[in-house]
C-alpha cells in the first residue's frame, strides 16, 4: 500500500501548485494529477454539480487504488469534503484555508482572502477565523475572471491587470495586510497581486500548508514512500495543449507524462 500512489484533483491547472509542493515534501511518491479543464471554471457553477463533479473524480480514483487523495481545489473542499470523506475507503485531504498563517503575518488583524464565488459563499474562511480570532477583521472577495482568464494562459498584460485591480483595489483600500491565496490558480499571478497589494502585505498560499497536512496523514496511517523514484502523471478532462505547456511551467523540474482518462465514466446517471 506504501507504494501506492496519492490522487490529487482540481477544476484546472491550478492544483498543480499543490502537486509540486506535494513533490518537494515527498519526493518518492507516485502521484497522478487530473485537472477538469474541459468544465473550468467551477465557481460560478450550483453546488450540487460542484459536488457531483468532485464524486467523479473520487470515483476515478478509486478504480486507480489510491491510497489518498488530495482535494486541490478550495470551491470543492468548502462544499463537498466532509461529506465525501465517509464515502471512499482511502483517506481525502482538502485545502487547507490558510487562517492559521494568516493570523500569524498579520500586524492589523484586517485579513482579506481572495477565491471563486462559491469558495467565499460557503464562508469557509470567515468562519474559521472568527472562532481563531474574533477581534480580526475580515475582508472576503470573489474573483470570478482570474480562473477562466489563467486557464487560457493570460498570467499578465492588460486584460487580467484590469481585473485585479477591480477585485484588489477594495482590499487595499480596506488596509488589510495579509491576503490568502483562496483558490490554487492564482499563485500562478502572485507577481501581479503583490505588485498591486502592495509590498507590506503578506501573500499566503495555502498549498503548502495543504502538503504538510497530506505528509501528516500519510504519517500517521504508516504510508509515506520511503524509497524508490517519484513520479507525476497527469491527465486533463480537455485536449489542452495550452494546459500541457503551462503545466511544465508550474512543476518544471519534476519528471512527469500525460494520461487521458474520461471523467464522464465515473458519472452516476
Amino acid at each position: 500500500m506504501k507504494s501506492a500512489a496519492i490522487g490529487v484533483f482540481d477544476s484546472g491547472i491550478g492544483g498543480l501548485t499543490v502537486v509540486k509542493e506535494l513533490a518537494a515534501l515527498m519526493p518518492h511518491e507516485k502521484i497522478i494529477y487530473f485537472g477538469d479543464t474541459a468544465r473550468a471554471p467551477y465557481g460560478s457553477r450550483p453546488p450540487a454539480q460542484i459536488i457531483d463533479f468532485m464524486n467523479q473524480f473520487l470515483r476515478f480514483f478509486a478504480k486507480q487504488e489510491v491510497k489518498m487523495a488530495v482535494v486541490a481545489c478550495n470551491t470543492m473542499t468548502a462544499l463537498g469534503l466532509e461529506a465525501a470523506r465517509s464515502m471512499y475507503s482511502y483517506p481525502l485531504v482538502g485545502m487547507t484555508t490558510g487562517v492559521r498563517t494568516a493570523l500569524e503575518a498579520t500586524k492589523t488583524k484586517n485579513i482579506g482572502v481572495i477565491a471563486t464565488q462559491a469558495a467565499v459563499a460557503s464562508g469557509k474562511h470567515g468562519k474559521m477565523l472568527k472562532e481563531l480570532d474574533d477581534a480580526a477583521r475580515f475582508y472576503p472577495q470573489a474573483c470570478p475572471d482570474f480562473v477562466p482568464l489563467i486557464e487560457q494562459g493570460i498570467l499578465s498584460g492588460s486584460v487580467l491587470e484590469a481585473a485585479a485591480k477591480e477585485y484588489l483595489i477594495p482590499l487595499v483600500k480596506a488596509k488589510v495586510d495579509a491576503l490568502i491565496l483562496g483558490c490554487t490558480h492564482y499563485p500562478l499571478i502572485s507577481p501581479l497581486i503583490q505588485q498591486i497589494m502592495g509590498k507590506t502585505v503578506t501573500l499566503v498560499n495555502p498549498a503548502g500548508e495543504t502538503a504538510r497536512a497530506a505528509y501528516r496523514e500519510l504519517n500517521k496511517r504508516d504510508l509515506l514512500a520511503s524509497t524508490g523514484e517519484g513520479s507525476i502523471k497527469i491527465g486533463f478532462s480537455g485536449d489542452s495543449v495550452m494546459a500541457r505547456d503551462l503545466s511544465q511551467n508550474i512543476i518544471r523540474g519534476c519528471k512527469s507524462e500525460f494520461i487521458k482518462a474520461e471523467l464522464e465514466e465515473y458519472a452516476i446517471i
